[in-house]
């Protein structure tokens, strides 16, 4: 008989293996502590340490003095920091020579120093690309905008402090010239003669020592000064000899001037600064009234040769405030020769005319010159709008027909530079193109205005309305398309106050209207209708608005727009036909039956288009308010029983072949 044994305690033998597996895990700790950070896994030799055993101790290597840049973690690695299974740490690396310092060694940071041994000392954060290494989709960083200079460190710069100066000096020796004059008059001292003469040597050594002194860099800056000084002399000198004491002609005087400006822009150009040519243009502009004693016909020349000058100069050099300040001076004297010649003073009409469609055909010529040399350029932009001005004023110095042909033909060369540039025969930029035809367009609607009044001012507008939409849409202009909406809202006011009134459509004639009259209003009427959907089309065709979907509001206008027109429209054919109440009568049930057709087609075209089946359910509800609201109210007799049997019938007809229609579309689909 076996006899039982005792049963075992398993406390004891877990606490055993516990301390085994404890003693195990110190053993490599020590170990990975003794090696420390690898890069690489180190095969153990046939006659390595076994376990337990202290390994071999290993030499450390010398540091190096420069860090070895740390390599890039390829895809699919540890991130930087990050050690591996084998001890190896991404982004560190030991010194060259294959050594190891002792345990609780670290390695040198990028700028030498010990620091964490479990830490990358060099190389970028993980997830990020190495200096100067950019991954696609990554734009290079922006330079940092430098600093705006201060006053004072503008003033600090080379040469800057020397201008300064030299520009004070020359304005107060040109005071002090000024005071010598006037004393040497109070006192007697010399004639006007000497005075003159004294005036131009003073004024022509001054030139001279600018001359001088630009050749060297150092000492240009007082040069211009000097330069600025004796031509502001020269300007006093010649205005001296003409209107003070009579020395010279007027004639002799401007030739003096123009040589004078003439003398500054070379002057000028050749030492490549605008601001000494800006000077010398507007130096010669006021002093040319001096010299002709006002508004005089040598006075209109000159200011036209003055601008021919500044046009050359700055087209060469491309400088834009010349070419603005070249313009300014003609278009201000042709605007006040207009108004001088208007009231009676000054030059004669016709002279003022003259110079002022001169001054306009010579800044829209060098205005288009120079956009092509640069386009979209500013200063040309002005000049063709300023330059404009006189052309669009002088009509008030003709009769009936200038006052539409000069407004006219400046509509049609500046129209005419737009649709060049739009064809590509004329590269002048395209902010330059439109600001020609839009001040082209101003001009054409100048010369509407005069050539037109009463009936015919809204007709014309609308008509030019359709040719200005048809226009926008072949040169694929929204600019023109603008234009043309302005158009069109002038001519809808007007024809909404003059030949278009409510009570046209709404009431019976009183009396017995003209034949002109309905012609009239027949002509407004369609093209008001043309003009809205001109507009409306173009401007969904160029994207200006979106469809009716998406811009109910402007499409239910249009709509209404267009229903009001074709309304006056069957309303004249009904006074037409007969001019009187039966007339009116016969034209609202048309209208009735028109609104019921149009509806009609609107559905059959909609079956499968929302918005067409939107708007023909509308004009059927706009139809039955308008058979209830206003026929049933303001028909009577025949008309009435004709508009009710029309419509009903339409109705009916739209009612049996809409729902033919939605059976056939719904079998289509479920097929």
């Amino acid at each position: 008989m076996t006899t039982p044994s005792a049963p075992v305690d398993p406390l004891p033998r877990l606490a055993s293996t516990i301390d085994e597996m404890t003693d195990q895990l110190r053993r490599i700790s020590a170990e990975l502590r003794t090696l420390g950070p690898v890069t690489q896994v180190i095969p153990r030799a046939s006659g390595a340490p076994q376990d337990g055993q202290a390994p071999a101790p290993v030499e450390p290597a010398p540091r190096p003095e420069q860090p070895t840049p740390p390599a890039w973690p390829t895809a699919g690695s540890p991130q930087a920091g990050q050690p591996t299974p084998t001890g190896q740490q991404i982004g560190v690396h030991p010194p060259p020579g294959g050594g190891y310092p002792p345990p609780g060694a670290s390695y040198p940071s990028a700028t030498g120093a010990y620091g964490n041994p479990y830490q990358p000392q060099f190389g970028p954060p993980p997830g990020f690309p190495p200096p100067g290494h950019l991954q696609p989709g990554f734009p290079p960083p922006m330079p940092p905008l430098p600093p705006r200079p201060s006053l004072w460190e503008r003033l600090g710069r080379d040469g800057a402090g020397a201008r300064a100066l030299g520009w004070a000096g020359g304005a107060v020796t040109l005071l002090g010239v000024l005071f010598l004059l006037i004393l040497a008059v109070q006192r007697g001292y010399l004639g006007p003669l000497p005075r003159t003469l004294l005036g131009a040597a003073l004024s022509a050594v001054l030139i001279g020592l600018a001359l001088r002194l630009h050749r060297t860099e150092a000492s240009r800056g007082g040069s211009y000064a000097l330069a600025a000084t004796g031509f502001a002399g020269l300007y006093l000198d010649v205005m001296a000899a003409t209107a003070l004491y009579d020395y010279l002609p007027a004639g002799a005087g401007l030739t003096a001037g123009l040589l004078v400006v003439g003398g500054g822009l070379t002057l000028a150009h050749r030492w490549n600064t605008e601001v000494f040519a800006v000077f010398v243009i507007l130096g010669g502009a006021l002093c040319a009234p001096v010299l002709t004693a006002g508004m005089t016909t040598m006075l209109l020349g000159f200011m036209l040769v003055l601008q021919l000058a500044a046009s050359g100069v700055q087209l060469a050099r491309s400088w834009q405030v010349l070419a603005l300040v070249g313009g300014l001076p003609p278009a201000f004297t042709a605007l006040l020769a207009v108004l001088l010649a208007k009231t009676g003073h000054g030059v004669s009409a016709s002279t003022a005319l003259t110079f002022a469609l001169l001054s306009t055909a010579v800044a829209v010529v060098v205005g288009t010159i120079t956009a092509v040399r640069r386009p979209d350029d500013l200063a040309a932009m002005a000049m063709v709008v300023i330059g404009t001005a006189p052309a669009l004023v002088a009509p008030l110095l003709t009769g009936r027909p200038g006052t539409v042909l000069i407004p006219a033909a400046t509509a049609v060369v500046l129209i005419g530079v737009l649709v060049l540039h739009r064809t590509g025969s004329l590269q002048v930029g395209t902010r330059f193109a439109a600001t020609a035809g839009v001040t082209g367009l101003l001009a054409a609607f100048q010369a509407t205005i005069a050539a037109t009044n009463g009936y015919t001012q809204a007709l014309v507008l609308l008509a030019e309305t359709v040719l200005l939409a048809l226009l926008a849409d072949r040169l694929r202009s929204r600019s023109v398309l603008i234009a043309g909406a302005v158009f069109g809202l002038i001519g809808l006011l007007g024809a909404l106050t003059t030949v278009l009134p409510v009570r046209f459509s709404a009431l019976p004639p009183v009396t017995e209207p003209t034949i002109g009259r309905l012609v009239a209003v027949l002509g407004t009427a369609l093209l008001l209708a043309a003009a809205v959907a001109a507009l409306s089309g173009v401007a969904y065709r160029l994207g200006a608005i979106a469809g009716p979907a998406g811009n109910a509001p402007m499409w239910a206008v249009t709509v209404l727009i267009v229903l009001y027109a074709v309304t006056s429209t069957l309303v004249a054919v009904g006074l037409l036909i007969s001019p009187d109440r039966a007339g009116f009568l016969v034209g609202h049930v048309l209208v009735t039956v028109s609104w019921t057709v149009a509806a009609l087609v609107l559905l059959l075209r909609g079956v499968n288009v929302a918005t067409l089946r939107v708007a023909g359910f509308v004009l059927v509800a706009a139809a039955l308010a308008k058979l209830v609201l206003f026929d049933l109210a303001s028909l009577d007799g025949f008309a009435r029983v004709a508009a009710f049997l029309l419509a009903g019938l339409v109705l009916l007809g739209a009612g049996t072949r809409y729902a033919r229609l939605v059976a056939t579309a719904d079998d289509t689909q479920k097929g």
